[in-house]
C-alpha cells in the first residue's frame, strides 16, 4: 500500500492550477485505487479553473476527468479488475493526483496494443462522444452527423466513430489546418468558422441528422437552419455563450429535437453502463486499429498552468496529457 500522503492539484486564485497535498483516498467496496501514470486534460477542467464548472456535490474538488495508471487496491465487491492491472478510466473529479479512487464500473482495462500515455485521453472523449450521438440522438447507420469544434478531443472521437460506423460527417473548425486533420480522420465536408455561418454550406452538403454542438449562442439559430427533419441537435457545451434564438416554427415543422447533455453529472449507473458500451462497441475498433487516440501534447505534471495556457489558446488538435512519472 502506498504513503499515506500524495500530491493534487485543485483550482486556485487567477485562473491558476494549486499543488497541495491531500491523504490518499479510501477504497469503498465498490471502488478501486488508481496510482495515476498520466492525466488527460479536457475544456472542463479550464471551466473548473476559471470557476463557472463546479463539481457536483459529493465529488472531489481535485482538477481531472480521466486518467491511466495502475491498479494499487480493489474494494471487497470487485472481482473483475486486480492489483497490478493498467487501467483507464472516467472520473467525476480527481485525475490531476498521484491516486485516485473510483467506482469500478468507470474503469476500463487499457485497449490491447495501447500505451497507458494514449489511453488517458480515451476515457472522457469517447464517452462523450458515444453518449451523445449512438445513445442519445440514436444515430443509425447512414445518418448525417455535424460536428462543430471538430479538432476538439470530443469532435475527433465523433468523426472516427462516425466514419467505422457509417455515419457521414461535416465538420467546422476555425483554421484550414484544423480542417485538414478533420478530413484526414474522416470528414467529408468541412467549413472554416471564420468565414461566417455555415449555413450555405451544410445545406450543399446535404444537411444535418444529427448535430453535436459545443458552442450554442449563435449556432442555435445556425443550426436549426440545417438540421433536417426529425433531425437531434445535441448541445454540450456554451463557447460561444449562454444565450441563442431558437424559431419555434421550424422547430414544430421539422419536427426537430433539441438535446442539452453533460457526462459529468450522470449518476454513477448511468456512466457504468456506458463505459461497457465503450467497451463492448469502441474497444475492439482502438484493437483493429479503425480508430486511434490523438495526443497533441505531454507536460509534466510541475507544469499543468503551461498546460492550461495551451488549452486556454484553443490551438490544439487532439488532447493535452499531463504525465506523473517525469
Amino acid at each position: 500500500m502506498p504513503a499515506r500522503q500524495m500530491l493534487a492539484w485543485t483550482a486556485g486564485d487567477d485562473q491558476l492550477a494549486v499543488q497541495q497535498q491531500r491523504e490518499i483516498p479510501q477504497v469503498r467496496p465498490d471502488e478501486v485505487l488508481i496510482q495515476v501514470a498520466y492525466s488527460g486534460m479536457n475544456r472542463a477542467d479550464l471551466s473548473q479553473l476559471a470557476g463557472h464548472y463546479p463539481p457536483p456535490p459529493g465529488a472531489s474538488d481535485v482538477l481531472g476527468l480521466e486518467v491511466s495508471g495502475v491498479v494499487q487496491a480493489v474494494g471487497a465487491e470487485v472481482s473483475h479488475i486486480r492489483v497490478g492491472d493498467k487501467v483507464c478510466a472516467l472520473l467525476t473529479g480527481g485525475g490531476y493526483a498521484q491516486y485516485v479512487a473510483v467506482p469500478a464500473v468507470q474503469v476500463l482495462p487499457v485497449p490491447a496494443g495501447m500505451s497507458l500515455l494514449a489511453a488517458a485521453g480515451i476515457c472522457e472523449v469517447y464517452a462523450t462522444a458515444w453518449f451523445n450521438i449512438y445513445d442519445i440522438a440514436a444515430a443509425q447507420p447512414g445518418e448525417r452527423i455535424l460536428v462543430h469544434a471538430a479538432a476538439s478531443g470530443v469532435g475527433q472521437a465523433v468523426l472516427q466513430l462516425a466514419k467505422a460506423l457509417g455515419n457521414p460527417t461535416f465538420a467546422t473548425a476555425g483554421s484550414d489546418e484544423k480542417l485538414a486533420q478533420a478530413q484526414r480522420l474522416g470528414a467529408s465536408g468541412t467549413w472554416n468558422r471564420r468565414q461566417g455561418d455555415f449555413i450555405q454550406a451544410v445545406k450543399a452538403w446535404g444537411g444535418a441528422d444529427i448535430i453535436l454542438d459545443p458552442v450554442a449562442g449563435d449556432y442555435l439559430s445556425w443550426n436549426q437552419h440545417v438540421l433536417n427533419p426529425d433531425g437531434r441537435l445535441v448541445v454540450i457545451g456554451i463557447m460561444g455563450g449562454r444565450m441563442g434564438e431558437l424559431d419555434g416554427g421550424r422547430l414544430l415543422m421539422k419536427r426537430q429535437r433539441i438535446i442539452g447533455s453533460t457526462l459529468r453529472s450522470q449518476p454513477v449507473p448511468v456512466k457504468g453502463r456506458i463505459m461497457s458500451a465503450l467497451q463492448q462497441h469502441v474497444w475492439p475498433l482502438f484493437e483493429q486499429h479503425k480508430i486511434t487516440p490523438v495526443v497533441d501534447e505531454v507536460f509534466p505534471i510541475d507544469q499543468v498552468n503551461d498546460a492550461f495556457e495551451r488549452l486556454r489558446d484553443n490551438n490544439t488538435q487532439g488532447k493535452l496529457v499531463l504525465d506523473w512519472r517525469v
